[in-house]
C-alpha cells in the first residue's frame, strides 16, 4: 500500500486523484488550506491535512505529520489570464509563489525521506500550456514552463537514487479550473489586446463546463502512472493535449530546418 501526499485536494483534479488512490486501496494524505473543505468521507486510509503551500512553516509541519510519503502529487495552483503586459508584478509574484515556489517547498520537505528509502514518485501537475501556450495566458504558462524544467532536472537528479519524477500535461478537463475559484484575470485591461488576450478571456468563459476531458479518467491514469515501473518524463492527458504537442514539435522542426544555416554559422572557425 502506497502513501500519497496530494496538494490542492479540495476540488478539481487533486480531489479526483485522492478519490482514485483511495479506491485503489492506497493511503492518502489530502491537503488543502482548509482541510474541512475536502469533500471525501472520513476513513482509515484518509488523512485530511491543513496545508498552504506558500507558508514554509506549515509545509514542514504538514509533511512531518504525514511521515512516510511514497507518492507526492504537486497539484496545488491556480491560473491567471491576461496579456503579459496586463499582469502586474504583484499578480505575477503571487501566482509564482503558489505554482512554483510552493511546489518547491513541498518537494524539498518530502525528498529527504524518499532519498533515504531510495524509492518514491513525484508527480508534478503541469499543463499543456507549459509546453505550448497562446496569447492571454503567458504568465500562467510561464509557471508551468518552469515546472517542465524543474521536472527534467529533478528526474536527472533523482533517477540514480530510485525516485521517479514525471510531469503531467493535461489539456482541457471539465474541472473548476475556469471558475473564479481557480482562475484569476489581470486587473488591468488594455484595449489593444481585445482581439488576443481579450478573446482568450471570452473563450474561457464560454468553454467552462464544456471541456472534453473527464477528470475521473485523468485521475485514474495518474494513479496507474504512480504504479508503473518505468514512468515517462511527460504524460499528456487528453486528445487536445496530444494534438497540440504534435503541432508544436512539427513547427519547431520546420523552423529549425529553415534557420539551421544561421544557427550553425556562429561557432568559432
Amino acid at each position: 500500500m502506497s502513501v500519497w501526499l496530494i496538494t490542492g485536494a479540495s476540488r478539481g483534479l487533486g480531489l479526483e486523484i485522492a478519490r482514485a488512490a483511495l479506491e485503489r486501496g492506497d493511503q492518502v494524505a489530502a491537503t488543502a488550506r482548509d482541510p474541512h473543505s475536502i469533500p471525501l468521507p472520513d476513513g482509515e486510509n484518509l488523512t485530511k491535512v491543513a496545508l498552504d503551500v506558500t507558508d514554509p512553516a506549515q509545509v514542514e509541519r504538514a509533511v512531518a505529520a504525514v511521515g512516510r510519503v511514497d507518492v507526492l502529487v504537486n497539484n496545488a495552483g491556480y491560473g491567471i489570464f491576461g496579456a503579459v503586459e496586463e499582469v502586474s508584478d504583484a499578480e505575477v509574484r503571487a501566482v509564482f509563489d503558489t505554482n512554483v515556489f510552493g511546489l518547491l517547498a513541498v518537494t524539498r520537505a518530502v525528498l529527504p525521506g524518499m532519498r533515504e528509502r531510495r524509492s518514491g514518485r513525484v508527480i508534478n501537475i503541469g499543463s499543456i500550456g507549459g509546453f505550448i501556450t497562446q496569447a492571454g495566458s503567458g504568465i500562467y504558462a510561464a509557471t508551468k514552463f518552469a515546472l517542465e524544467g524543474i521536472t527534467e532536472a529533478m528526474r536527472g537528479d533523482l533517477e540514480p537514487l530510485g525516485v521517479a519524477v514525471t510531469i503531467v500535461e493535461p489539456g482541457a478537463f471539465r474541472t473548476d479550473f475556469l471558475d473564479p475559484s481557480s482562475l484569476r484575470h489581470a486587473e488591468l485591461v488594455i484595449d489593444d489586446y481585445a482581439g488576443t488576450a481579450g478573446e482568450r478571456r471570452r473563450m474561457s468563459k464560454e468553454a467552462n463546463g464544456f471541456q472534453a476531458g473527464d477528470p475521473a479518467k485523468a485521475a485514474a491514469a495518474i494513479v496507474d502512472l504512480a504504479h508503473t515501473p518505468h514512468p515517462p518524463t511527460r504524460l499528456q492527458l487528453g486528445q487536445d493535449a496530444v494534438a497540440r504537442v504534435r503541432a508544436k514539435l512539427d513547427h519547431v522542426a520546420r523552423e529549425l530546418d529553415v534557420w539551421e544555416h544561421v544557427s550553425t554559422a556562429t561557432d568559432h572557425d
